[in-house]
């Protein structure tokens, strides 16, 4: 069984073995540890640095064994002693660099992990037999520590970016790690022994799915032949992989398709190779997905879920709502799984025995979405500053963007207001705030928003990471207004807004020709701006891979596309020409001026000299044609026909 807890918003893993426990880490650092059957809260710990150092990812160490005796009155039977687990440590990486060793038995900090990491710890990894931890971060190492010690046994370069994912062979000799590709590491060399081809986006999840190979047909030397998976951020598909003795392994040789990216995986599997897999991955929209399916060589088409399962609050009309998965895992009988949903702050853990016949389940839940946090208190002591008409208030935003603020009335000005009922007294400053003239001011006569309200509500939708407004501005589909509202974007917005229509074009297929607009708005509008990025590649490469991969898919149609293009735009460029040439050309109307006397001067010239130029070509003509013999022999013959004629004229003159 291997299950794998993605997310740094809202960590949570089960512990191994049977789930006695599941480990939340809140956004703002706290760790709460509760129990699963009862669901109560067994440990809170809030680390000193918790919100500077927020936590990053958790991993529960192995249930350590010892042998329990029974009563002292019975010691003499050896029979009665029995072998016990017992968890002890979860282990914490932080947003610092540093790692923090929590004792479940003691319930406090045992150690901390320090001088491995420079940046974000992205994953930690437990070794199943020796008191090993593996660590990765965004520094682009893999630390190996000493647990016993404290200190680093090891450290090496494992990628050219950052290190999002590790995970560790059945046997623990082979460690993998995921930055976009995948890479297969022997443990005792450091050296790498496979590379995959990974994703296009951030590896997010990895786990060995099977802990032999399909078949005996070649002596097994604990990796080769083994099964492993990979999720990714912002993709809808789980790919499995498979380690081959070839080495032509680069690709996915199965795909699982989501309905989002994944954020909770486990997956269970018998020492029987003719039972199915069972997997069970918690998707970023709250569902969980169920498969099986026998992992046996490559299969075409990505597999479909055999079972979805959603959870809802018991309410009536539109109260009714769903609510979030958090994690999922499998229990020991591989039949029931145990369910954590409603939210980080307030799990609610069930476990819960599912039909799988069934493609879609809905479990309805009674569940009270509060939280016991006193705001009326809060709310009491807030005081209103007391604005003089000398003081000039300064709203926060966009600069030249300005709001309309009201000033705060005291007491006895507004007793003085309640007793006027003549609007004769009130001043013009009043009752300017009354209309609320600057409001107005902004809306258009037709009630549409103009584009300067639009880059205002993407700006602010940018900087609060709220969908609703991001999703008004950003279903525009008109392209004037869509290049005015990226025309008054400032500078500042314009890398965040790429992000966003990064991560929309990986969403929906639907979405990705309106977003191709904005795109190419943002290109040609501050492209500029964008060329004096230095760190530009790495925060474009994920669109880039992105735009990669799609024409990938359809190379043949494309190069049909082009060879079609230039065929009809060299017919229509025929016709074209063909239509130009058959107009007639011919002169409807001539217009000769008189000349003057040099004009006509000047023509005689020209035709004298024209004269002359034919008359010197006759000559050369005349002697080309004599130097020819027939034309010779055809000029004798002339003269004496010459002759002859000349002879019968003066004969008739006698």
């Amino acid at each position: 069984m291997a299950a794998v807890g993605g997310g740094a918003e809202s960590c949570c893993a089960f512990s191994p073995g049977s789930g006695q426990c599941l480990a939340a880490a809140a956004a703002d650092g706290r760790i709460r540890v509760w129990n699963t059957q009862g669901g109560g809260l067994r440990h809170e710990y809030v680390p000193s640095s918790h919100l500077s150092a927020t936590c990053s990812c958790l991993s529960w160490a192995p249930p350590r064994r010892f042998r329990q005796e029974g009563p002292q009155k019975k010691k003499r039977r050896s029979e009665d002693a029995t072998d016990l687990e017992e968890l002890d440590l979860l282990a914490i990486g932080t947003a610092v660099g540093s790692i923090l060793l929590y004792s479940i038995v003691k319930g406090e900090l045992q150690s901390k992990l320090g001088g491995g990491h420079d940046n974000k710890v992205n994953c930690v990894r437990w070794h199943q037999e020796s008191d090993c931890l593996y660590s990765c971060s965004d520094d682009k190492h893999i630390v190996e520590w000493s647990v016993p010690t404290g200190k680093v046994k090891c450290k090496w370069k494992a990628e050219k970016g950052s290190i999002s994912c590790l995970c560790l062979s059945p046997d623990g000799k082979m460690l993998l790690s995921a930055g976009r590709g995948i890479k297969l590491w022997d443990l005792e060399t450091k050296e790498v022994y496979r590379k995959f081809t990974g994703h296009a986006t951030t590896v997010s999840s990895l786990a060995f799915a099977t802990i032999r190979p399909p078949s005996d047909s070649q002596p097994f030397d604990g990796i080769t032949g083994l099964y492993f998976l990979s999720g990714a951020v912002h993709d809808r598909l789980l790919n499995v992989w498979q380690v081959r003795s070839d080495g032509k392994d680069k690709n996915a040789v199965l795909s699982f398709t989501l309905s989002e990216e994944p954020t909770y995986v486990d997956l269970t599997s018998s020492g029987d190779r003719e039972d199915p897999v069972k997997l069970a991955v918690v998707c970023r929209d709250g569902q969980l997905h169920l498969f099986e399916h026998i992992l046996n060589g490559y299969c075409k088409k990505p597999l479909l879920p055999t079972c979805t399962v959603q959870i809802a609050t018991s309410g009536r009309g539109t109260d009714t709502r769903p609510v979030p998965i958090l994690a999922a895992m499998f229990c020991t009988d591989r039949q029931s799984i145990l369910i954590a949903y409603n939210s980080v702050l307030q799990p609610i853990i069930e476990r819960v025995t599912l039909n799988t016949t069934e493609s879609h389940i809905c479990l309805v839940r009674d569940i009270q979405m509060t939280v016991a946090i006193s705001t009326e208190t809060a709310v009491t002591k807030v005081k209103t500053p007391i604005v003089t008409s000398g003081v000039e208030v300064l709203a926060p935003g966009i600069p030249g963007h300005n709001t309309s603020i009201k000033p705060a009335l005291t007491k006895s000005r507004k007793s003085e207001d309640k007793r006027k009922k003549d609007t004769e007294n009130e001043s013009i400053e009043e009752r300017l705030c009354a209309m609320d003239i600057d409001v107005m001011k902004m809306r258009s006569k037709s009630g549409l928003p103009q584009t300067d309200s639009f880059a205002v509500l993407l700006v602010q939708g940018l900087e609060s990471s709220d969908s609703s407004i991001l999703n008004k501005v950003l279903q525009t589909k008109k392209d004037s207004l869509i290049k005015a509202t990226i025309a008054r974007l400032p500078v500042a917005a314009v890398v965040p807004l790429l992000q966003e229509i990064t991560k929309r074009l990986q969403g929906h297929p639907s979405s990705a020709s309106l977003m191709v607009k904005w795109l190419k708005a943002v290109f040609v509008l501050h492209a500029s701006y964008l060329s004096t990025l230095p760190d530009l590649v790495p925060q474009l490469g994920v669109l880039y891979q992105l735009m990669e991969s799609r024409v990938k898919t359809l190379q043949k149609l494309s190069r049909l596309h082009g060879k079609l293009f230039l065929l009809v735009t060299q017919v229509a460029a025929s016709e074209k020409a063909q239509d130009i040439s058959s107009v007639n050309q011919t002169a409807k109307l001539v217009y000769e001026e008189e000349s003057s006397e040099e004009e006509n001067s000047e023509d005689d010239l020209m035709a004298d000299q024209e004269s002359d130029e034919n008359w010197e070509d006759e000559e050369e003509e005349e002697e080309e044609r004599m130097d020819d013999p027939k034309m010779h022999i055809d000029k004798q013959i002339s003269e004496d026909s010459g002759e002859d004629m000349h002879t019968g004229n003066e004969s008739e003159e006698e």
